[in-house]
């Protein structure tokens, strides 16, 4: 069996659904994701970023000539990509897709994990785990990442600053390409490095982001501020999670 498994979205998003993508696993499995997450998939014989196969093109202009025979090549292509694209569904008709709902629905009952387990037929209750090589034991240091990808989801900045002020340990900021400019902010643009830099934490304290769900993953005790999304869904799982909810969204200008 050679399977392909196409898994766009953000960091939050793929962290979340690698225990289904794993459970997809064969004799040879091949996953396709965005660029960025690639180096997040450590369980597939092959990971290629979806920008380099040209798949981003079919259904909308002519796609490399090889691509067509590459997608023919598996007996069974896992999808979370196009299905909602006619063109796309179309350009791959005849294929052995199987096209899958990226995200839950709203007032979805299931956590996220566990619709995508669900989606592809396994247990439920697993938690997303990242293996990252041995590493020494952690170090005396907390990370604080206070942004997400959105404002709406993000706790004032000045009441993480409060909080990084009373932790009895050295605090290292953390910031993403995109997030606001914060000068004492480390910026690791290589996911990987990313995770190992969270591992070697004592603690990471976050907002509903991307990177709170790879510092659970890693297996980093995280403590999740929820703001505005729901953590009964998006919650990040693990073994060292902890999760607080604010009141309410923060006022924005």
């Amino acid at each position: 069996m050679r399977r392909l498994v196409i898994r766009p979205g953000a960091i939050g998003d793929v962290v979340v659904s690698l225990p289904a993508l794993e459970f997809l696993r064969c004799e040879y499995l091949e996953v396709w994701t965005a660029a960025r997450t690639v180096p997040l998939v450590r369980f597939a014989d092959r990971v290629r970023a979806i920008s380099s196969t040209g798949l981003d093109l079919l259904g909308v202009t002519d796609p490399p000539p090889h691509l067509i025979g590459d997608l023919g090549s598996f007996d069974s292509i896992v999808s979370w990509y196009g299905s909602n694209r006619p063109g796309f569904r179309d350009a791959v008709a005849g294929l052995p897709f199987e096209f899958l709902p990226a995200l839950p629905a709203a007032g979805c009952p299931l956590h996220a994990t566990d619709y995508y387990l669900y989606q592809v037929g396994a247990p439920p209750g697993q938690f997303p785990r990242i293996a990252l090589p041995a590493a020494e034991a952690n170090e005396d240091y907390a990370v604080i990442h206070p942004f997400s990808g959105s404002p709406r989801k993000n706790w004032p900045l000045e009441k993480f600053r409060a909080m990084a002020a009373r932790l009895p340990m050295p605090v290292r900021w953390c910031a993403g390409q995109d997030d606001p400019p914060l000068p004492e902010a480390v910026f690791v643009p290589d996911l990987l490095d990313l995770a190992r830099f969270l591992a070697g934490a004592a603690l990471y304290i976050g907002n509903d982001s991307g990177i709170t769900h790879l510092a659970a993953a890693v297996g980093t005790p995280t403590l999740a501020i929820f703001v505005a999304s729901d953590p009964a869904v998006w919650a990040p799982r693990g073994p060292n999670v902890r999760v607080a909810q604010s009141l309410g969204p923060p006022q924005l200008p």
